[in-house]
């Protein structure tokens, strides 16, 4: 069920972010400089991090997507880590263990990204809206 939860989160935000126009998908809506594209950049940066294992130095400078860098490019980054960090999920039974050799135990990092995926998929929503009027999921 957790899992369920988290896959369809991760469509939806995916989804919100692929086709938006350039260079709307990278304008800051609000003063933090939050911006579409960068919140699909972030949470590739989540998903390696708690299931991949990668070190993340800089969390800031993960909601910042490279300007070379296309929406095709950052949302099959995204679609990457999803696929990879799912083969690892795949591999876990008891949702008590670590995801990884330090981790978090399964339950605690399922939750957590279920809470950090979709904290980010209601920004997305808004920040969408903002670009041109896309609404839903």
């Amino acid at each position: 069920m957790l899992r369920g939860f988290l896959d369809y989160l991760r469509t939806s935000i995916a989804a919100k972010v692929e086709g938006a126009p350039e260079p709307e998908v990278r304008t800051a809506a609000v003063p933090s400089g939050t911006n579409l594209l960068g919140l699909l950049n972030h949470l590739t940066f989540v998903e390696r991090a708690m299931f991949l294992g990668d070190k993340v130095t800089d969390w800031q400078a993960t909601f910042r997507a490279a300007p070379e860098d296309s929406v095709a490019e950052v949302v099959d980054r995204y679609r990457s880590a999803v696929k990879r960090a799912n083969e690892v999920l795949d591999g876990c039974a008891d949702l008590g263990a670590p995801v990884r050799r330090g981790g978090p135990g399964l339950r605690w990092a399922l939750t957590h990204l279920i809470e950090e995926t979709a904290r980010h998929a209601g920004h997305a929503d808004i920040l969408r809206e903002w670009i041109d009027g896309s609404t839903g999921r």
